[in-house]
């Protein structure tokens, strides 16, 4: 995964954590849709923020499982990635 999550990444997350299929060019196109209009519930969206704290070994933000759009979970991520301290050789 990369530092910043992409439609693709999220739409592979829904995939592998809520057995949801979404095409990333529909998210790309409904950024702004509800996830419960893509059929993902809050459980299966826990499911995602909780494979992202795994996958990053940190938790995510507090109110990640709350984001009601693709464009609001993916603000909340990516502005919490940029955040994080990398440390230096």
């Amino acid at each position: 995964m990369t530092a910043q999550l992409t439609l693709n990444e999220l739409a592979a997350l829904m995939k592998s954590s809520a057995g949801l299929t979404v095409d990333p060019k529909e998210l790309a196109n409904r950024q702004d849709a509800t996830f419960a209009d893509f059929g993902l519930d809050s459980l299966g969206l826990l499911g995602i923020v909780g494979e992202l704290e795994n996958r990053q070994g940190r938790p995510m933000p507090v109110d990640a499982e709350r984001c009601k759009t693709p464009r609001d979970f993916l603000a909340l991520i990516n502005t919490a990635n940029d955040t994080v301290p990398t440390t230096g050789a």
